[in-house]
């Protein structure tokens, strides 16, 4: 089920929250309360309700998290435990050299991959088989393998669990504790991703105060406006237009609502996970900050996606050496986290080649750093090279084939037309018009900073505060009449 579904929303999250403050309400109560708290039935709920969250959205793959959870879990004592007995592991190479490796330093590198090899099966496995049989001319079968939901976002998970146990950034945590960690509904599917070190710290000390719920539902009601009243509008025009037939302007055109909607799909989607976690408790860091206000591409990705930039950060660009050696090593570090990157959104040309894109052009950005012409070319210059790379990008994304986007970018520049076909009056009426000047307003004007000063001292005020709730309760209700007379359109990121 997805967040802006009516089973969700009237069903689902209202009896998780009656049941979760129930069992805290109780927990107040004389000894029974204190027995409730030591089993810690409040985690065991939410590691119900993550369950059944996602078995209603895949109910063929619950097993398989389910094993793949303890799996994570055991892997995580044998690590703690070699990590306790400090014993260590000599090999050899072809040339008789030894060195010597701590025990838990191996057993994490081959858990790890381990985890790594069951995402690369369940995702990846078709394309390595067809890439091994036409390298070496084999013919090893190919079978359609259907990859557990949620399988990337669970490894992320899982190697930042494994990881961080290993380099003593935190504990195992009971099997409850880990459980909770992979389980947790608002970020099980999609993200955004969290890590294990941030997460545990606050399983114990969490308690229901009133700031963080109204915030987690004023998170929620943005969210929702972000998702159906922006996204989904802008969706739902996106999804009548055919890759051929169409006229200069038309490809132009759906090409710039679709880098509108796929922002406010998923920073709606992010919102909403960030809302939910507060409403039990928990933090989520924040996973977007107006990325098309970036003035480079290095920017975009300080903006965009924060947690995934923060999980490669943190367990790949750093273990690589980060930016600590020579100027090549920080590019090829760069390099290799971009191609990663491309590589993790999907198994097509088309997600390399955006991640490739993207690295090249951090790369430059570094290379021209220091330069003079650089540090003094105007702002404005710099953000609209920025947002024509990013616009050029998104078409990777849109389309799922590789010759689709070379078609289209054919028929942007008019190297194939259509006599006698005007298209964009057809697709593009007064309602889409009014939604992508709002969307563009909201992803670039307010996140300017004198704006967002503005905003600040407007919502500290009494008045201000109120002005702001009432007008998103209106949007909200305004989006769940939408969201009930419309039918369900998933979140982008899902497929990821």
């Amino acid at each position: 089920m997805g967040f802006t579904t009516q089973i969700f929303f009237f069903c689902f999250l209202p009896i998780c929250l009656i049941v979760y403050y129930g069992i805290f309400a109780i927990e107040r109560l004389g000894r029974f309360g204190l027995w409730m708290q030591k089993r810690r039935l409040r985690d065991v709920m939410l590691i119900m309700a993550g369950l059944g969250f996602y078995a209603w959205t895949c109910f063929d793959h619950i097993l398989r998290l389910l094993i793949y959870m303890l799996m994570v879990y055991f892997f995580g004592q044998l690590i703690d435990q070699y990590s306790a007995a400090g014993l260590h592991i000599i090999l050899e190479n072809d040339h008789g050299e030894s060195k010597k490796y701590s025990l838990r330093t191996f057993m994490t590198g081959l858990f790890v991959a381990a985890l790594i090899f069951c995402l690369v099966y369940g995702k990846y496995w078709t394309q390595v088989v067809s890439a091994w049989n036409w390298i070496f001319h084999a013919e090893m079968p190919i079978y359609n393998i259907s990859a557990p939901l949620a399988i990337s976002f669970l490894t992320f998970s899982s190697v930042s669990y494994l990881v961080d146990v290993s380099r003593k950034e935190a504990t195992t945590g009971s099997l409850l504790d880990c459980l909770l960690y992979l389980s947790f509904f608002p970020k099980i599917i999609s993200g955004p991703t969290v890590l294990w070190k941030d997460f545990q710290v606050q399983i114990p000390n969490r308690r229901p105060e009133l700031n963080p719920l109204a915030d987690g539902f004023t998170r929620i009601m943005i969210g929702f406006v972000k998702k159906v009243l922006v996204a989904d509008v802008l969706g739902a025009c996106m999804i009548r237009i055919p890759e051929t037939s169409i006229d200069i302007p038309t490809a132009w055109i759906s090409a710039f609502l679709y880098m509108l909607q796929i922002y406010y799909d998923f920073s709606g989607y992010s919102d909403i996970a960030v809302g939910l976690a507060k409403l039990f408790g928990f933090e989520i860091k924040e996973n977007f900050h107006f990325p098309y206000c970036a003035t480079s591409v290095g920017e975009f990705w300080r903006r965009w996606h924060i947690s995934l930039g923060a999980w490669f950060r943190e367990y790949v660009y750093f273990p690589l050496g980060g930016s600590r050696g020579s100027l090549r090593k920080t590019l090829r570090n760069l390099g290799i986290v971009f191609l990663l990157t491309g590589l993790w959104h999907g198994n097509g040309w088309n997600y390399l080649i955006w991640g490739g894109i993207n690295g090249a052009f951090v790369i430059l950005e570094r290379l021209l750093s220091g330069k003079r012409f650089y540090k003094k070319m105007p702002r404005w210059i710099k953000w609209a090279g920025t947002m024509g790379i990013t616009f050029f990008c998104w078409e990777f994304f849109r389309f799922g084939r590789l010759s689709s986007v070379l078609q289209w970018c054919k028929i942007a520049v008019g190297l194939i037309s259509y006599p006698n076909i005007d298209t964009w009056q057809y697709y593009f009426d007064k309602q889409i018009a009014a939604i992508a000047v709002v969307g563009l307003a909201g992803a670039t004007l307010f996140g300017a900073k004198p704006v967002q000063a503005w905003y600040r001292r407007m919502v500290s005020t009494p008045i201000g505060y109120a002005v702001r709730q009432t007008a998103l309760a209106v949007l909200f209700a305004i989006s769940i009449m939408f969201m009930v007379s419309s039918g369900y359109s998933p979140f982008i990121y899902f497929q990821y």
